[in-house]
């Protein structure tokens, strides 16, 4: 289904809501709400999908499935189904990786949906779902057992890591299992600047953790999960080919960012946004405008990483070699799918691609929201 650009009316109301439970006054997320951004972009000119620019290619080869409600986290089983979170309605749902049927295996127990939180990332790991979620008290991390087969459901959840700040806005979400085997999550600030920088909070911040939910041996400080700090609202994780971990980060009203992740790595938020040259902090690898971005999970595939962006309604290519990008950053599929929430890497060149209009910021139609199935070069 291709769909025309959309004014989102009705984003502005929302925002006021948002911005009303919010006790610090921070504006909600620029990636669902209209705002001011700088007239200069980083990007040439954004093509359709499968256009030529740049060297990068990006095809709609089919959709995998359709019909799903407010879909966030999506996990790849080893027979490669896959299992989606909804954020709002709890649940967990097994995809077939082949005909894209649905069967839903069980709403996840003490998710407490509300803003921006719900139930978001998944993980899969030696016969666990990983699920990060946002609680009565707090965002946290639990697992479930699951045996994968036909007519299995999901076991009780067992904390894994709590005490995760929560809010309306910026509870962050995206988990992820490194090559190194340890569990990686991102979190935001929950619109409390200062938690960034609070070296004594989990809020904004890159957490690097045992799948027990221990400090991970060679963590910067020994008796921590914290990995990096600094961080505004960190939305999706992935790894490239010589296992550095990218980020992908919303900014506030200037500059949304792609990080290349150092242990221990401060990546400014609140001090700067975007690329400041300023001891002390990391600069982004790339940066965007938050009409062109805002962005939320990211993937590695044919060299480059993958990034699905939210208000800029697009699924961002940044070619890389090395730490460096190696070529300028180029936009697919321009407000032909709405807002994009989910990418992963499917292996031989193939991307899946989620995405969120169910979610209450976008306009939904018929079929929303879907998994669309991706060829990548």
């Amino acid at each position: 289904m291709s769909r025309p650009a959309v004014v989102k009316a009705l984003w502005g109301a929302a925002v006021l809501m948002l911005v009303a439970g919010c006790s610090s006054g921070d504006p909600a997320d620029p990636g669902d709400r209209p705002g001011t951004s700088p007239p200069a972009a980083v990007s040439p000119s954004s093509p359709g999908a499968g256009a030529p620019s740049g060297g990068g290619r990006a095809t709609v080869a089919g959709t995998l499935t359709e019909g799903l409600k407010s879909p966030w986290g999506v996990a790849r089983l080893p027979d490669g189904d896959l299992l989606v979170s909804s954020r709002d309605e709890r649940t967990i749902t097994r995809v077939d990786g082949r005909t894209g049927a649905k069967t839903v295996l069980g709403e996840v127990p003490g998710v407490a949906p509300g803003g921006e939180g719900g139930l978001l990332g998944l993980a899969v790991r030696d016969g666990w779902v990983y699920a990060y979620l946002t609680a009565a008290s707090d965002n946290r991390i639990v697992r479930l057992r699951y045996g994968g087969g036909d007519g299995d459901r999901l076991g009780a959840p067992e904390p894994v890591l709590t005490g995760i700040p929560k809010g309306v806005v910026h509870n962050g979400g995206r988990i992820a299992f490194g090559p190194d085997g340890m569990l990686y999550a991102g979190t935001g600030e929950t619109g409390r600047t200062g938690l960034a920088q609070d070296r004594g909070s989990l809020g904004g911040k890159i957490l690097r953790m045992t799948p027990e939910g221990g400090p991970a041996p060679g963590n910067p400080v020994a008796d921590s999960v914290v990995y990096s700090s600094g961080h505004r609202n960190v939305q999706g994780i992935a790894w490239d080919a010589a296992g550095r971990l990218w980020a992908a980060e919303f900014g506030q009203n200037t500059w949304d960012e792609l990080n290349l992740i150092e242990p221990g790595g401060n990546y400014g938020w609140p001090e700067v946004e975007g690329k400041a040259g300023r001891s002390g902090f990391v600069d982004p690898v790339a940066q965007w405008p938050t009409s062109e971005a805002s962005p939320s999970g990211i993937a590695y595939a044919r060299g480059a990483i993958w990034m699905a962006a939210l208000r800029g309604e697009r699924l961002w290519r940044v070619p890389l070699s090395g730490a460096e990008r190696s070529g300028d950053p180029e936009a697919f599929l321009t407000e032909e799918y709405g807002r994009l929430r989910t990418v992963v890497a499917a292996g031989d060149g193939q991307l899946l691609l989620v995405t969120s209009e169910t979610d209450t910021r976008g306009t939904p139609g018929p079929g929303d929201d879907r998994i669309l199935r991706l060829e990548v070069s």
